[in-house]
């Protein structure tokens, strides 16, 4: 199949297809992991978004039965230098290509990833069309000014139903944005029992099962769209103690009275520093996420930024003064510092042996 990528501003990358023959509008971002592929496609963070891979090779291990975030692909399609089309490992049930053609999702390869890169790095995120069908330019050109991007897929990408997941331990509500099965294995590894909730559940649905906290996921899109959990989160403040992480920070900071803002580019890999102020410590971080919190807008509402990024000074935690909540912009669940960050779990441990006050 012939590939092809159309940006919003005209500019077309013409390369090999692969996956499924399909056509996306979506909005390109890029990743900087050396690995894991199949989490990243199956994050629902990635929901409305087509990802250029930054490291050359994709596909080499193949795709396996464990490496997953959640039950299918939520990217919309993905970009790649090369294609392993032949893969070495023993754990592999199937090609990427066989994988992304099952799932629906279209793939362009054998064009220049550095250059998309920095592109996107000198202009910003855009919006762009990645098609298998073989499209001419002018169609894609249409298609991509007729087609808005969603801003609200955090809506759809989680549960639609309460599900709960037994365990020995602290009783955790998790508001569902669309979170990824390591955060939901984490939680469940502290014994927590889980009982995880769909998109606009309201605090009083949260507050029946007597919870000893409540788990803001991370999600896809535009937070500030996600008004019934902003919602929520308000009407839980002072109730329980609340651990956000990615959506879920930048929810809790609405929830605070407090402003997000869209990135340039966002930050996207498992590769980015982090310091905490409290401490001088530092991590490396995996992270997704187009939006940022801005710290001025939530220090008037009495929370502390703990955590800055050590390349771009963004907001990367949080916590109150006096209630026992907190969040990071970062996944504590990912290990590619390897552990840096696991003892954010263990914080939300303590403030629930706390108790509520």
């Amino acid at each position: 199949m012939n590939g092809i990528l159309y940006l919003e501003d005209g500019t077309v990358f013409a390369g090999k297809g692969f996956g499924a023959r399909a056509t996306n509008v979506g909005e390109l971002v890029f990743n900087t992991s050396m690995t894991g592929y199949q989490k990243i496609l199956t994050d629902p963070s990635y929901k409305g978004q087509i990802i250029n891979m930054t490291y050359p090779l994709i596909g080499n291990y193949g795709v396996n039965e464990i490496d997953y975030e959640s039950g299918r692909i939520h990217a919309f399609g993905l970009i790649a230098k090369d294609i392993a089309f032949h893969p070495s490992n023993n754990k592999s049930v199937m090609t990427i290509d066989e994988w992304l053609r099952i799932q629906g999702v279209p793939g362009v390869w054998n064009v220049d990833t550095r250059m998309i890169t920095k592109k996107v790095r000198d202009e910003g995120t855009v919006k762009a069309v990645v098609s298998t069908e073989g499209i001419s330019v002018d169609e894609a050109k249409r298609l991509c000014r007729q087609t808005s991007l969603r801003q609200d897929w955090m809506k759809e990408a989680g549960t639609a139903e309460l599900i709960h997941r037994p365990g020995p331990g602290f009783k955790v509500a998790v508001i569902d944005f669309g979170i990824k099965a390591s955060i939901l294995k984490a939680l469940s590894a502290k014994g927590c029992d889980l009982h995880i909730f769909p998109y606009g559940s309201k605090a009083q649905e949260i507050m029946a099962i007597s919870p000893d906290g409540v788990f803001l996921s991370n999600g896809p899109a535009d937070p500030e769209e996600a008004t019934k959990g902003i919602e929520a989160a308000r009407a839980l403040i002072g109730k329980v103690p609340m651990f956000g992480v990615c959506m879920g920070h930048q929810i809790l900071a609405h929830a605070f009275g407090g402003k997000t803002y869209k990135m340039k580019y966002g930050h996207r890999g498992g590769n980015h520093g982090v310091i905490e102020l409290e401490t001088g410590r530092s991590a490396i971080t995996s992270q997704n996420h187009g939006f940022a919190v801005d710290g001025g807008s939530v220090s008037r509402s009495g929370m502390v930024i703990t955590h800055r990024n050590l390349n771009d000074e963004t907001v990367e935690g949080m916590r109150h003064a006096s209630l026992p909540i907190f969040s990071v912009q970062f996944h504590p669940e990912a290990s590619p510092g390897p552990n840096d960050s696991g003892h954010l779990f263990d914080r939300f441990m303590e403030l629930m042996k706390g108790g509520r006050g």
